[in-house]
């Protein structure tokens, strides 16, 4: 419910301050909107301001799936606000303050509008904070998987591709709008809470431990994170001297061992390829088949439904680079996320004694694999620069034609090049955002001299198979 809104004043008064405030020059402030119209998510993210850090306080009963939380977020106003809002799914607000003033606030769908005390100036830092608690949601994407907060065996998973976070925190969830956080989890002594970035602070108090995470770099909400369960936990460093965090669910240690002892070896390889690493440490979670449907990149340690296997591993920590450090503008830009990581598997396989990037591409392109040809038609069926909507921003093309487009831009400049690409691609947008435009913009540029409009118009956004592989 709303706090108890000040007298209105009637039309008249209201008419006579915007005459005169119009009269002194000042600038009147607008409300921030609401949902930055994504072409497939149109109503996550909101307008008016930029999130600069998220400070979340956490506490989870797993016996009574009770979620208590606090969060404080810092951002700097767009432009002059009188109110702005915040993704907020499910839970009970119990009070708002912005600055340490109490604000109005009302609930529509999962809009939470926040109108603080004083407006609030362009180019303002200001924070907000928010009280909320009740069960978390589990949210049924599009395509059908489920994203938000999971129930498992001995606690709970909060995943947030593309839209799942607005269910254990408020914010501004796109991934356009990334932030650095402090995220503070309590739970039942005996089990952890492991999230993303740096373990900064562990300490019991009587029958609860409390766990303070620390992610100095920006990040997307839809690859924050929270596990809570048992776990076994390694860690350890890269002959870099890169923290790795790792927390298996113990039922999954002895099958996943010898896959996650790699992970060092593939750090390597990807910086080798890729450039340096973009984040402070790096990691993986394993929690029981059941309790995901996928694995996901999310920041510093990606998430496993079970023991990964080598390229699943591959794939995911590539994402670090090409996805959480380098993100999209928008979820029509998805296949710069899975193209990537994807292709990473294939140049995994070339440089192990696997099948060439070359082969792969041949294979694909002629739909070998046996079967009734549905997964060969599936790969098809559109562009990976044009997803027909939500429900598909996951499907084959994003991935599969998405990693034959950055193979053909290979095939085009040789090798030398290719890796200036995709290196300088990483480096130039390191913790930004950047869409499929920034990219052909960007081959164009570093291979000067080379035609690439038939890998745009018949690989990336043509209809169909290209006639010619």
């Amino acid at each position: 419910m709303p706090r108890s809104a000040a007298a209105v004043p009637s039309a008249l008064a209201l008419s006579l301050v915007l005459a005169l405030t119009a009269c002194d020059g000042g600038v009147q402030g607008t409300p921030g909107g609401s949902g930055l119209r994504d072409p497939y998510f149109a109503k996550m993210g909101n307008g008016g301001y930029d999130v600069t850090h998220y400070d979340l306080t956490l506490a989870y009963d797993p016996g009574r799936r009770h979620l208590t939380g606090t969060a404080v977020i810092t951002a700097r106003a767009k432009q002059d606000l009188t109110a702005f809002a915040l993704d907020l799914d499910g839970l009970d607000v119990g009070g708002v303050t912005v600055e340490g003033r109490p604000a109005r606030w009302n609930r529509t769908g999962q809009e939470l509008t926040v109108r603080p005390h004083d407006d609030l100036d362009k180019g303002e830092t200001f924070r907000t904070t928010v009280r909320y608690s009740g069960t978390p949601v589990t949210i049924t994407d599009p395509d059908g998987s489920k994203e938000g907060w999971l129930k498992t065996a001995d606690g709970a998973l909060g995943l947030g591709e593309p839209t799942g976070s607005m269910a254990w925190f408020p914010g501004n969830h796109h991934p356009s709008d990334k932030a650095s956080y402090d995220i503070e989890v309590t739970v039942p002594k005996g089990l952890r809470a492991v999230s993303n970035g740096e373990l900064t602070r562990e300490t019991t108090s009587g029958d609860r431990t409390t766990f303070a995470w620390h992610t100095p770099e920006p990040m997307a909400s839809y690859v924050a994170t929270v596990a809570i369960g048992h776990y076994d936990v390694r860690r350890s460093t890269t002959k870099s001297g890169l923290p790795v965090y790792v927390a298996v669910d113990p039922t999954q240690a002895k099958a996943s061992a010898k896959v996650l002892a790699k992970l060092p070896e593939i750090m390597e390889w990807e910086e080798n390829n890729f450039g340096p690493y973009p984040f402070s440490s790096t990691g993986a979670i394993v929690d029981r088949e059941n309790d995901a449907g996928y694995a996901l990149e999310t920041q510093n340690r990606p998430v496993f439904p079970g023991a990964p296997d080598t390229g699943t591993l591959v794939h995911e920590l590539a994402h670090q680079w090409y996805g959480d450090s380098v993100t999209p503008k928008s979820w029509r830009d998805m296949w710069l996320n899975e193209g990537f990581a994807t292709y990473a598997e294939w140049l995994w396989q070339e440089d192990h004694g696997g099948e060439t990037a070359q082969e792969t591409f041949d294979a694909l392109y002629r739909g070998d694999g046996g079967g009734d040809g549905a997964a060969d038609k599936a790969r098809w069926a559109f562009p990976p620069g044009k997803p027909p909507g939500a429900a598909h921003i996951s499907d084959r093309p994003v991935y599969e034609r998405g990693a034959m487009v950055i193979h053909k831009i290979r095939e085009t400049v040789g090798d030398d090049t290719f890796y200036d690409i995709i290196q300088g691609w990483a480096a130039t947008h390191r913790h930004g955002n950047a869409d499929t435009a920034d990219f052909t913009t960007y081959v164009e540029k570093k291979a000067p001299g080379k035609d690439f409009s038939a890998i745009w118009d018949e690989w990336l956004y043509g209809e169909g198979k290209p006639a010619k592989p």
